[in-house]
């Protein structure tokens, strides 16, 4: 199978481009962002070698699932999909803090909570808990982002301390966080899933607090299924889950976590198999829907020639 991990496009009216860790974002002259999809895979702050097929098919399509199921919520950037790997929308000035907001007690969460510690970005958690439990209530546990490496936990209190948004952006981001997670843990009910933790990134359009990049995709969030989560946690199993967590898992066995010196592992062709079968997996059981691969053959052609197209339309 074909991934696509290199994109070095050229549109009409490009200006800039930038490479993150999964998406390439071109800058369009009239303040449009292409935003591509590419199948990287990261864990750990960390580009994997090999590429995950139609995973960024995956991820663009749920996010512009999520991006329309939520706009009476909160508006976002998303103006159109010319291609399964590809979103068009609104250039912003991002806000450099992660919202992200977790149910239950599952990663760097449940990490932190086994080394002692009861405070997660200036939130109180309670004594007792073990790994996957529910937690009383929704939190939110910021992250600063980072230009290079690890992005840092902070709390709402220091965010505001040293000005990094005023206190009504942050206030707007929090409510919006809020009412995005309580939607998606809804339609994540209605599928059979249990939406355990995800993060949300904001920026400023006109002045408005806007939604921006993906939304409940399994690279920014954690799903259990619900069908057994209590008979697993009583007899203390891991939970059956939907998201790139298995991906991490993979790694700490062959003795890496992003850490100086060590060395990243290569996956297996069987298990980049597996990963792929994941990702449709989460696709379909998340929108309902039938993931319907598109053709990877000529992929760059391909993207060139859709958001071209569209591009003459506007």
């Amino acid at each position: 199978m074909i991934a696509l991990t290199k994109t070095n496009f050229n549109f009409p009216g490009q200006k800039s481009v930038y490479h993150g860790k999964v998406r390439d974002v071109y800058t369009l002259n009239n303040d449009l962002l292409v935003m591509v999809a590419s199948d990287r895979i990261s864990a750990f702050d960390h580009i994997l070698p090999k590429g995950i097929p139609f995973k960024g098919q995956v991820l663009n399509q749920v996010a512009t699932f999520f991006l329309e199921s939520t706009r009476d919520i909160v508006p976002n950037w998303l103006v159109a999909c010319p291609d399964p790997m590809v979103a068009i929308g609104k250039a912003c000035e991002p806000i450099r803090i992660e919202m992200v907001i977790r149910g239950y007690l599952a990663g760097h969460a449940a990490r932190e909570y086994k080394l002692g510690k009861r405070e997660l970005c200036g939130v109180s958690l309670p004594e007792g808990l073990k790994e996957n439990d529910r937690l009383p209530q929704p939190i939110i546990t910021p992250a600063a982002k980072a230009e290079e490496g690890h992005d840092e936990d902070i709390s709402k209190e220091d965010i505001l301390a040293k000005g990094l948004v005023s206190k009504d952006i942050y206030e707007t981001m929090e409510k919006y966080t809020y009412a995005l997670f309580q939607r998606g843990t809804e339609m994540a009910r209605d599928r059979g899933l249990i939406l355990v933790d995800t993060k949300y990134e904001f920026g400023i359009h006109n002045g408005e607090v806007i939604l921006i990049d993906e939304i409940h995709t399994p690279d920014s969030s954690r799903y259990f299924y619900a069908d057994g989560y209590a008979e697993r946690q009583l007899i203390d199993e891991p939970q059956k889950q939907l998201s790139k967590e298995f991906v991490r898992e993979w790694l700490m066995k062959n003795n890496f976590q992003g850490k100086d010196g060590e060395i990243m592992p290569i996956m297996p062709d069987d298990f980049v198999e597996v990963v792929t079968e994941r990702y449709i997996e989460l696709y379909e059981k998340i929108t309902g829907n039938t993931f319907s691969k598109a053709d990877p053959s000529n992929v760059m052609n391909r993207i060139e020639t859709n958001v071209s197209n569209y591009l003459k339309t506007l």
